[in-house]
């Protein structure tokens, strides 16, 4: 499986004073490190899903998923800063540093909180809940490791991120 690495996330949240919602992940993947944006692996559904939850156009880089993000309120980071883990393996992290989660609720008009599967949930209750006093809602992990969901149920499930951001996308 390799060898555990000490790894520091390298790029900054995506957030401006207009964001309502955080969608925080673990921590990057070995691919989206390399690209350094969120969401990097062609198999990671995250942006497909996000696209047909907000029926926008999928977007092609890391400046047009940014704009995104930003267009659409959502503020988008990790909960981890730093950690050790073996390749991309969230079973694998140890020795977290959380993320100073602060720099974006400071800013930004925040109503909710997501996590993108149940090891950011487990992260962000242990590290961070105390600390934004606001509870995180878990939605199903857009990683090729959640089988379960087909894209069809992530989007299902995804869809409570819009009642926070006004609604605006009706059917």
């Amino acid at each position: 499986m390799g060898d555990y690495q000490h790894v520091s996330h390298t790029f900054e949240p995506v957030f401006d004073k207009n964001s309502k919602i955080l969608i925080l992940g673990s921590f990057p993947s070995v691919k989206s490190r390399e690209q350094e944006f969120y969401y990097g692996h062609p198999m990671n559904r995250f942006w497909r899903m996000l696209s047909t939850v907000l029926e926008k156009e999928i977007p092609s880089d890391s400046s047009k998923k940014r704009e995104f993000l930003l267009e659409n309120h959502i503020a988008l980071w990790d909960v981890i800063d730093s950690c050790d883990i073996i390749g991309s393996s969230d079973s694998s992290i140890k020795n977290v540093i959380p993320t100073d989660l602060s720099r974006i609720l400071a800013i930004s008009p925040i109503s909710n909180i997501y996590v993108n599967g149940k090891t950011a949930k487990k992260l962000y209750d242990r590290y961070s809940e105390s600390e934004t006093g606001l509870k995180a809602i878990c939605l199903p992990s857009t990683s090729p490791a959640n089988a379960m969901f087909s894209l069809e149920k992530l989007v299902e499930e995804w869809k409570v991120i819009l009642e926070p951001l006004g609604g605006n996308y009706e059917d």
